[in-house]
């Protein structure tokens, strides 16, 4: 009679496998142990290629230091290339938070590259007497080498997805700045009145921060390329041959086009996570000023008619269920709260990172898990930002250049021509009276001639101002 599963066992006891599944005993162990977040390892492809990546660099090290039989090194080697193609990834259906320090991460990776090797041979699944998750496909390793490896080279991958995104953002707010150049607008600090600028320079600044973060993202990511490999349990080097770390690291660097190096410390490299905290710092510095951006849009485009309205974005879909005719700004307010999560998120990095104790932190998954979420929620959320909202923006040049002339802000430009006491007394007659800054300066008080308030308040003095003082303006004076 033909069962519809097989029987493996690991030593607990034994458990049953469907036999469609290339996973094994300890995968489902995991399966039924840890069902956290509903995210699994499957959802995480980048992961499961750099658990391939070191593999298979392991398997070739192996065969070539005399100590993995070569048939069995090339079975596990067409496994992995088989995972790195993208095959296979449902079987991967750990939990991404579980206990045990990645173990079940590693062994799903084993049990699924044995069984896709044991076909190659010939042979059915779970006839691990031929192939051996532990024995072969795990040979020289740990868990303890292995995880943190695959961790940060898929870190590395997944940074420059979201590396490329935030580019396009960045391109895509600098193309705004050049467009808006030409738009005179008033600055604030404080929310109150300050100078004159450009809608553009204001939008160029948005560019640059952000230009900013991705430099601090390629230093990250140079740190995510030194690795543990050959350290296995604690950084010893246990079970290891000698020169296995060494080829092993080569290998992996090869195979993965990653600039990868083996770390001079092995033991403190078993332990340390002060990588992954240097990464979730960029990514909470990066959210930050997202985050900030999207409030500033929110502000500029606030109104129509009550608010600032210096900006409209493009309106997306209805604002409210009782009030007609609203539009809200949904793609800023939907990114706010997504680097809301990346902001929390790193707490939980920073207290994973703190609670490791002596030669291992077995908080290495919720780690795992904080960082990629991050970097896929932010991914989305930069590229709706650009898509939805940003490419979308238009000027409202006459709204923003009346404001510019109506404020108060102006007077500071009289500063070295009358002198702060004299601008200060100009301000508060204005904000009194509701007056022009032009009609009491030029037609009241005659401080100083049309001719000079045209130097002075004209269009690329506003936005590039030149120091004009008393002594040039002196013969204007009244």
């Amino acid at each position: 009679m033909t069962t519809n599963y097989r029987i493996e066992h690991d030593f607990l006891g034994e458990k049953e496998i469907p036999n469609t599944a290339y996973y094994g005993v300890q995968t489902l162990r995991a399966l039924e142990n840890f069902n956290i977040t509903g995210i699994t390892n499957a959802q995480e492809p980048q992961l499961i290629r750099a658990l391939a990546f070191v593999k298979k660099a392991a398997a070739l090290a192996n065969r070539d230091l005399g100590v993995l039989d070569p048939k069995i090194a090339e079975a596990i080697v067409f496994a992995c290339d088989k995972l790195i193609a993208g095959e296979y990834q449902s079987q991967f259906v750990t939990d991404l938070i579980q206990g045990g320090a990645g173990t079940s991460v590693n062994m799903n990776a084993n049990e699924v590259i044995a069984n896709i090797g044991l076909e190659y041979l010939g042979h059915e699944k779970g006839q691990y007497e031929y192939l051996h998750p532990n024995n072969h496909v795990n040979f020289s390793q740990s868990t303890n080498d292995v995880y943190p490896t695959a961790i940060m080279m898929a870190l590395h991958l997944k940074l420059e997805i979201y590396l490329a995104a935030l580019s396009a953002l960045q391109e895509a707010f600098a193309k705004k700045g050049n467009e808006f150049k030409e738009v005179l607008k008033m600055g604030r600090t404080q929310l109150q009145d300050a100078v004159p600028m450009t809608l553009g320079q204001e939008f160029s600044s948005f560019a640059s921060t952000l230009g900013e973060d991705i430099h601090r993202f390629r230093d990250a990511q140079e740190k995510l390329c030194e690795c543990n490999m050959g350290g296995t349990a604690i950084g010893t080097s246990i079970n290891a041959p000698e020169g296995y770390p060494e080829l092993c690291t080569k290998y992996l660097a090869e195979i993965s086009a990653l600039p990868i190096t083996l770390a001079p410390d092995l033991i403190e490299a078993s332990s340390d996570m002060g990588t992954y905290v240097q990464v979730s710092g960029s990514l909470k510095r990066n959210a930050i000023k997202i985050s900030k951006i999207c409030n500033d849009l929110r502000l500029l485009s606030s109104g129509p008619r009550t608010g600032l309205n210096e900006i409209k974005l493009p309106p997306m879909q209805p604002g409210s269920s009782i009030m007609p005719g609203k539009v809200n700004p949904v793609i800023p307010e939907v990114v706010n709260q997504t680097c809301f999560y990346v902001i929390g998120a790193d707490m939980t990095i920073t207290m994973a990172a703190e609670a490791g104790q002596l030669q291992l932190n077995v908080m290495e998954p919720v780690i795992a898990f904080s960082l990629f979420t991050s970097i896929n929620y932010l991914t989305n959320a930069v590229i709706t930002l650009r898509t939805k909202c940003v490419e979308g923006i238009t000027a409202n040049e006459e709204k923003s250049e009346q404001m510019v002339m109506n404020s108060i802000g102006i007077v500071t430009a009289l500063n070295p021509i009358v002198g702060y006491e004299t601008a200060a007394s100009i301000a508060k007659e204005a904000l009194a009276t509701g007056k022009s800054i032009h009609a009491i300066v030029v037609d009241e008080r005659k401080l100083i001639t049309q001719e000079k308030w045209e130097e002075i308040y004209s269009f690329e003095n506003m936005v590039h101002p030149v120091f004009i003082n008393d002594k040039e303006a002196g013969s204007d004076r009244k």
